[in-house]
């Protein structure tokens, strides 16, 4: 019976087009989803746009047209960058959409059924970007002015009647799930967590928004005069894109299920989500994947800040999604922020893609075409590049699975580079009998070509067209498993780019 695994990105505020903070974390998303696909799993993988809330209700405003027209024009360039960038989900979903929309009122009936909402008062100061309040040790404090921490802007003080759902009463089973499991990865966030649980509890949460002030979401069940609030709104659309309460995916899929977030959504999806789901009976989640930033110029890239870099500033510099894919999970780091230099890029680009993978893809090209006219047959294999290639798959295997994508990119790289250094020793250009030095390089090549298929997928598929393999499933790779290659030509993988300080 093959495994399931089922991933998702947090979903955007349309507000305005994605940047490469958008696509650090849906390319993450989408290399653990083809990871899954090539060990044979059934793979679900969730993206969408969070449609609701004063953020989209405000910039709506701003532009003169209604929250639902500005929406479904922002929705499609969402859809354009990740057909751009050859994200592969499975559904894109909104919050605008009839099924989440019931999930969201049913699951507030179901909570307000148990007693767990009741009626109050709220004051506080509050960030519409972040759609969030924040206490007294949260933000920052410059000039007398309460600021948000994160988008660096003036909080508001808002002061209203409200609904309340009890997450205090599940303080102590949250707390358990956070300290005493491995839900949480890097540990060092659960430790964070953990911490704010003990020094301030989980204090009851404002889940309702009047539609004197926010008039954009959608309507609580129980009383039309106030809109769900928009975090709790998108939550559960990792019920929804599943089919909670409808269908069988559910029960197949959420037991497996991993959220990929950044850092500054950690609260969120693991204090706050953990409780709304034991309120709702749902087991807690697989896991919670948590990545730092990459920042410019010191903080998080927000068009507030205007540090942002758009995915059109990578493809400019470096031509294909396949590219940019590769320098996003090069970069990742899930405890550490990783700073923005387009020189460490560059470096990257130019000497690991261009001079090491795509010159040996040339060079096993041009000679297998003129020395044996394109067909290279098995014969001996070299234990040396043997034993380093069923090294390098049971390591990559480890580091995957631990989500350490940047280390396993490493790892097959020094296969690569392996691969080179054995053609410049065994020189088949010089030999009368090239044909095991061209079978080894083109095997090993063929090894790492299947590993960074989950990162390079178009390109990997032009290696293995162009030199005559397939990509596999990763528990049938194995050094020698091809018995001859019939490579049909020498592609010119990579464009080298000029350094801006050259």
């Amino acid at each position: 019976m093959k495994a399931s695994f089922y991933v998702t990105t947090p979903i955007y505020y349309p507000n305005d087009l994605p940047h490469i903070g958008h696509a650090y974390t849906t390319v993450l998303a989408d290399v653990l989803a083809r990871w899954h696909r090539l060990k044979g799993s059934n793979v679900f993988f969730l993206t969408g746009t969070d449609e609701h809330g004063l953020k989209l209700q405000r910039a709506a405003e701003k532009k003169g047209v209604k929250p639902k027209e500005f929406v479904d024009r922002m929705v499609p360039e969402f859809k354009k960058y990740w057909r751009l960038l050859e994200i592969s989900y499975d559904r894109f979903i909104r919050t605008t959409d009839v099924d989440h929309e019931e999930v969201v009122k049913k699951a507030l009936e179901k909570l307000y059924s148990k007693g767990l909402i009741y009626r109050g008062v709220y004051k506080g100061w509050y960030c519409s970007s972040c759609e969030k309040f924040y206490s007294e040790d949260e933000y920052e404090e410059k000039e007398g002015k309460k600021i948000c921490p994160i988008h660096v802007k003036e909080l508001e003080w808002v002061e209203e009647e409200t609904y309340f759902l009890k997450l205090s009463a599940y303080q102590d089973q949250v707390l358990k799930l956070v300290r005493d499991t491995d839900i949480i990865h890097p540990r060092g966030y659960a430790r964070e967590i953990a911490s704010k649980l003990e020094k301030e509890g989980l204090r009851d949460l404002s889940i309702a928004r009047p539609k004197d002030r926010v008039y954009w979401g959608v309507e609580l069940p129980f009383d039309d005069r106030y809109v769900v609030y928009v975090w709790i709104d998108a939550l559960l659309n990792y019920l929804t894109g599943i089919g909670y309460g409808r269908d069988g995916r559910f029960e197949e899929y959420w037991s497996v299920v991993h959220h990929v977030i950044g850092k500054d959504i950690l609260w969120f999806h693991t204090a706050i989500w953990f409780a709304v789901l034991l309120m709702l009976d749902v087991p807690p989640p697989k896991k919670v994947l948590v990545h730092a930033f990459i920042i410019n110029r010191g903080l998080k890239m927000g068009k507030s800040v205007g540090n942002v870099v758009m995915i059109d500033d990578m493809f400019d510099r470096y031509y294909s999604a396949d590219s940019v894919r590769y320098l996003l999970m090069r970069l990742l780091n899930l405890e550490k922020d990783v700073e923005f230099d387009v020189e460490l890029l560059d470096n990257m680009y130019n000497g690991e893609l261009a001079d090491t993978y795509g010159n040996l893809v040339r060079r096993v090209g041009v000679l297998s075409l003129k020395k044996l006219k394109g067909v290279v047959r098995r014969r001996e294999l070299d234990e040396e590049l043997s034993r380093t290639s069923r090294e390098v798959i049971g390591e990559v295997l480890e580091l995957m699975d631990d989500y350490k994508i940047s280390e396993s990119l490493v790892k097959t790289f020094d296969l690569l580079r392996a691969t080179n250094a054995y053609l410049n020793k065994t020189k088949p250009w010089e030999v009368e009998d090239p044909e095991p030095s061209l079978y080894n390089a083109i095997e090993a090549t063929r090894i790492a070509t299947n590993l960074l298929n989950p990162v390079m997928p178009s390109i990997t598929k032009k290696v293995a067209d162009a030199l005559g393999f397939e990509i596999v499933e990763v528990d049938k790779l194995k050094y020698g498993g091809v018995k001859e290659f019939l490579v049909k030509e020498a592609p010119i993988l990579f464009k080298k780019v000029k350094s801006r300080t050259s």
